[in-house]
């Protein structure tokens, strides 16, 4: 019997999931976006986005318009899709314990709805082996289904950038697994690189790793030069001008949102435990928040005081506030200071927020967590911490 459907994607109105789908679909598969929320769900198929990114709109229009798209909170949408893109990762508890669980417990809740001749892949960042896990329990079901696994790359507002020119890497076991998995992404990329599946697990935690301690890196040598009364960022423009060799070297910020810290601590707890650089990293970029406080008690009697925190969102022009380091800061003031405002212009999901106005009006001590391009050349007549360099001040705390 063939497929109606030429992909599901599970999980399909997230932030991964959804991008994904609508370019599957401007390819001209035809694509369903199944997913467990009924209000993210209503939203895609009134062609609103439930969250920011750039590009995505008019996209989502047009897929719709040509009936090539649509989203669905009803598992049975499964049965007739052939490639099943699974965007559920592996989440870490509250002792950063990884829960390897997660994606075939899903799948065995979803048993019922998959048949023989679909493929199986897995999208999201995964703890090593889980591939495996997946490929045994399609096993036990006593289905014929191919399993793959080709990890999301993008990075958030870039996604129908990066879909189409970033390489896709792509992992499996069996030679026709490999080739199904090649041929549907090779519908958006030009450029795939195969590899066996505990090469491609370990690739994406290497990945998100190395880029949190590198940030780890750049944080403790901003610290190390804030605590001597030097700015960071006049020695980072030294280092790194017109000398390739520094050319990487990041500036400090909060290194944070929903994947580099915990793709770090999976890789920890996949090398049992053993693993002192990504400890040390993690130390150092969830101490930041901790340490920009410390500093400024050293200046200011914060009791007295009301601090302005400008950005909650974990990153620049986004509106995802999941593991920002700015709600730490926020925590942390709220013992110290005595009131805390918070303003973003593009989050609208925290009732707390204000506007930037009211910050700039009621603050006595600003400190920007997030650099959003609105605060470039604002106007402060109040002491400002400014680990981004955002106001063009340095960063010296």
């Amino acid at each position: 019997m063939p497929f109606a459907t030429d992909v599901a994607v599970i999980g399909g109105c997230g932030r991964v999931g959804l991008p994904l789908g609508i370019a599957f679909a401007g390819t001209g598969l035809r694509t369903v976006a199944f997913d467990t929320s009924a209000e993210a769900v209503a939203s895609v198929n009134r062609g609103e986005m439930p969250f920011d990114e750039p590009g995505a709109p008019v996209r989502l229009t047009d897929v719709l318009a040509a009936e090539r798209f649509s989203a669905s909170s009803d598992p049975a949408t499964l049965c007739d899709a052939e490639h099943l893109i699974v965007v559920i990762g592996t989440p870490v508890d509250e002792h950063l314990n990884p829960d390897p669980g997660a994606v075939t417990g899903a799948l065995e809740r979803l048993a019922p709805y998959l048949r023989d001749g679909q493929v199986i892949v897995l999208r999201s960042t995964i703890y090593p082996g889980v591939t495996r896990l997946v490929e045994q329990l399609v096993d036990h079901l006593g289905l014929q289904i191919d399993v793959a696994f080709c990890p999301e790359r993008i990075a958030e507002g870039t996604a129908f950038t990066e879909l189409y020119e970033l390489p896709q890497l792509v992992a499996a076991r069996t030679a026709t697994a490999m080739a199904r998995a090649r041929k549907l992404f090779s519908s958006l990329a030009a450029q795939i690189i195969e590899l066996e599946p505990e090469e491609a697990e370990l690739a994406k935690l290497f990945t998100n790793t190395w880029r949190y301690i590198k940030f780890a890196a750049a944080n403790q040598l901003f610290m190390i030069a804030n605590d001597y009364g030097l700015d960071f960022e006049r020695i980072r423009h030294a280092v790194t001008h017109d000398y390739p060799r520094a050319a990487d070297m990041p500036g400090p910020g909060f290194a944070a949102g929903p994947c580099l810290f915990k793709d770090t601590m999976q890789l920890a707890a996949f090398n049992n435990n053993n693993f002192t650089l990504g400890h040390a990293g993690m130390m150092v970029n969830e101490g930041l928040p901790l340490y920009l406080v410390a500093r400024l008690e050293q200046r200011f009697d914060l009791s007295t005081m009301t601090v302005g925190i400008l950005g909650m969102a974990f990153k620049a022009e986004s509106d995802d506030i999941r593991s920002s380091l700015s709600y730490k800061l926020k925590r942390i003031l709220r013992f110290k200071a005595a009131r805390v405002l918070c303003t973003d212009p593009f989050v609208s999901t925290d009732p707390d927020l204000v506007p930037l106005a009211d910050v700039l009006g009621q603050a006595d001590l600003l400190i920007v967590g997030t650099p959003h391009a609105a605060y470039r050349g604002l106007e402060v007549v109040v002491p400002a911490a400014d680990i981004w360099n955002v106001l063009g001040r340095g960063v010296r705390i």
